[in-house]
């Protein structure tokens, strides 16, 4: 009785808490495979594809054959007949290796020959006399994200009658980087914890893991790096490479090396060396043995990502050595087996007197052209840490001779957090085309990234994520679109956000034209509207101490100073922003000419990094015509109804999307539309008693005081 009772039970919380085994709890993310519901659309697929034929026995065909068959089946409603040879009769959809007879007698292995390793070809052809269907590739991975591509054709309801459809990947390392710990803490991580449990790895292989490889291969993402570049050496002993390469066995189908963050002063502390000093010969051969250890268990391993002589963490510096020192060192180790090093540019130090936006490039500027070609240099996307709106970083152009892989964050350690729907792919699009002019007009950020234009053949492109135990992932489920925007932006930079943010919606609520645009629209216009309920006009770095979550701009006096609001706003009786121009830290100097004159002229500086270049009266005239202190006004407070009429927009899609994740969002928003307004009236009050200035009475009121925003604590904040 005690165990039926139990069971029932159990089955009710199962039940109540939307775990049932259809629930919508978001776990699916893209890839959710439903039943195409449009007859008309369903009926047009069932009559092209009623058969599959596979060639190839490999480890990455078979996971492109079950994504395949279990895709199709789920969309067509019904079970998808494998064959092993092919007939006249009937439709195919046919994958197949390039090496295959069959590709030289249609007559399209020339349309490979562009494609590279990753590439795939997609079109309708005729086999055996009849029409088909044909996903190939230069290698098996490459039929892999064909098979993908074209699962996401159909979840999108195109045409697939004519397909004449050729893709190959922009640049060649996409990869995410995960900050998380070995104690399964994820630093800025606002999804549960980390996924990987090293407790029970490497014996016992969780379905997540398998799942991860998918979603990321569905999007073109070729790495993972494992660990947190606030790097644990442990992570390089024998007990944890056996785990990290049970990993690599689940990754490796789905075309995914693993990647480990390096520590650099591993040789002391598992080595037992005395130095870790980069030009030191027993430094030299611990890492060269150690890489020879790793590559006997991975041989696919893909190499060190570091972080070195950056918020106390330990690096060539220590022994009065270069950034290209140690970098090179571990370039040497990784060389014979084809590794390469990941090396950040996110430096910055309390000695340091100097801007913090000037640092990184101060520091690595001068090193170009002394790395070893097996090391790119990561660099952020701006020049301080990832702010709700940054100009794109002045490295970006100034190291032609070195190889610059670009740093995204897809977890939103300033956007919000997991409680804000912010889209992130217009913030990505604004800095991959943002000119340059390094090399003249049309130097763009995205073409330096890609090797375009310095000619590099080794090209990366990183994105900080998010993904954690909750069920959907990502916290907040519209993190799931960032995840999937910073893949897709991986593999082609020319997609637009609205394409994206299109793909995404179809695949993962629905088809129907109400619903896409009305999603649509709150995804396009929320990164603008989280910008200004947070950071308007160029200001930044304003938020909570230690824990980033909320509104911060009266925090100072902190052990350093460049961790404290005051140092980036100024804000004084005179005015509000930070000088960086020529009478200033004079940081648009690090800028090719035709950009540091933009963002030095108040006549040409865009509004949105007005304050992030220059100090100005609070009584400055805008370009609009109103004063600086009511267009800052202004800004707050569209930014907060924009939250408002987003929320608007959700509500109305009620009864038209499933219960539990409009409910779910619904909450979110509902926490959003608060968060906003509290950065809205923390940071009026607060800079309201340098302005000396009333909140002009159109606008919304604060209905607390300063001190009552100034007294808020968070101990329970994630992510700290």
């Amino acid at each position: 009785m005690i165990r039926i009772r139990t069971l029932s039970l159990l089955l009710t919380i199962l039940l109540l808490s939307g775990l049932s085994s259809h629930a919508e709890d978001g776990y699916r993310l893209w890839l959710r495979y439903e039943k195409i519901p449009n007859k008309n659309i369903l009926k047009e697929y069932s009559s092209q594809i009623n058969s599959i034929y596979f060639e190839g026995n490999s480890t990455t065909i078979f996971a492109a054959k079950e994504e395949l068959l279990n895709g199709l089946t789920g969309l067509l409603g019904s079970e998808i007949k494998e064959i092993n040879r092919i007939k006249s009769t009937g439709s195919v959809v046919l994958a197949v290796y390039s090496s295959s007879k069959l590709l030289n007698e249609l007559n399209i292995a020339g349309q490979l020959s562009d494609l590279g390793n990753e590439g795939f070809l997609i079109l309708t052809t005729t086999v055996k006399n009849k029409k088909s269907i044909v996903i190939t590739a230069n290698t098996d991975v490459g039929v892999l994200y064909g098979v993908f591509h074209f699962l996401m054709m159909i979840q999108t309801n195109q045409p697939i009658d004519k397909i004449n459809f050729a893709s190959a990947p922009k640049i060649k390392l996409r990869l995410l980087n995960h900050w998380d710990n070995l104690d399964r803490f994820v630093e800025r991580g606002y999804a549960g914890f980390s996924i990987w449990d090293w407790h029970k790895l490497p014996d016992y292989i969780y379905p997540q893991y398998k799942d991860y490889a998918r979603a990321n291969a569905s999007i073109g993402i070729n790495g993972t790096v494992l660990t947190n570049v606030n790097a644990n050496a442990r992570v390089l002993t024998e007990d944890y490479l056996i785990k990290v390469t049970a990993l690599a066995n689940v990754f490796r189908p789905y075309g995914i090396k693993v990647y480990l963050t390096a520590r650099f002063s591993a040789p002391i502390e598992i080595g037992g060396l005395k130095t870790a000093d980069p030009l030191d010969n027993n430094v030299r051969q611990w890492w060269n043995k150690k890489v020879e250890e790793i590559y006997k268990l991975i041989p696919d391993f893909g190499g060190f990502l570091v972080k070195a002589n950056s918020e106390g963490q330990p690096g060539p510096q220590n022994y009065g050595r270069s950034h290209s020192d140690g970098a090179n060192m571990l370039a040497d180790a990784l060389k014979p087996f084809g590794g390469i090093v990941m090396w950040r540019a996110f430096v910055y130090s309390n000695e340091t007197p100097e801007d913090r936006a000037k640092q990184a490039y101060n520091e690595f500027k001068p090193l170009d052209g002394k790395f070893k070609d097996n090391v790119l240099v990561q660099v952020k996307n701006g020049p301080v840490d990832f702010q709700p709106r940054e100009p794109f970083h002045p490295l970006f152009g100034s190291m032609p001779k070195t190889p610059l892989m670009m740093e995204f964050q897809i977890t939103q350690e300033y956007l919000g957090q997991a409680t804000n729907l912010v889209y992130l792919a217009p913030m990505y699009k604004e800095c991959l085309e943002s000119d340059t002019f390094t090399k003249g007009k049309g130097s763009t950020v995205t073409k330096i990234i890609d090797g375009s234009i310095d000619n590099h053949t080794l090209t990366g492109i990183a994105g900080v994520a998010n993904t954690g135990t909750d069920r959907n992932w990502t916290g907040h489920l519209f993190g799931q679109a960032n995840w999937y925007a910073f893949g897709r932006l991986a593999w082609n930079h020319q997609l637009s956000s609205e394409e994206i943010a299109d793909e995404w919606i179809r695949m993962t609520f629905s088809n129907s034209k109400e619903i896409v645009a009305s999603i649509k629209k709150v995804m396009l216009s929320s990164h603008e509207y989280c910008v200004n309920y947070m950071t308007p006009l160029g200001l930044h770095h304003i938020m909570g101490w230690d824990h980033h979550y909320g509104p911060a701009p009266w925090i100072k006096e902190k052990h350093r100073a460049d961790w404290t609001s005051v140092y980036y706003h100024r804000a004084d009786s005179n005015g509000i922003g930070f000088d960086r121009t020529a009478t200033g830290s004079n940081a648009t100097s690090q800028y090719a000419t035709q950009v540091n004159n933009n963002f030095s002229s108040l006549e040409t500086c865009p509004d949105e990094f007005l304050l992030w270049f220059h100090h100005l009266p609070w009584n400055y005239k805008m370009k609009s015509g109103r004063t600086l202190w009511d267009k800052i006004c202004y800004k707050y407070n569209w930014g907060v109804n924009g939250v408002r009429g987003m929320i608007k927009i959700w509500n109305s899609l009620e009864g038209k999307i499933d219960p539990m994740r409009f409910k779910h969002v619904k909450m979110l928003l509902s926490i959003q539309e608060k968060e906003a307004a509290w950065w809205r009236n923390a940071c009026l009050l607060y800079f309201q008693t340098f302005s000396k200035m009333p909140i002009p009475i159109e606008y919304e009121q604060p209905d607390k005081t300063l001190d009552y925003y100034m007294s808020l604590e968070f101990p329970y904040a994630p992510g700290i």
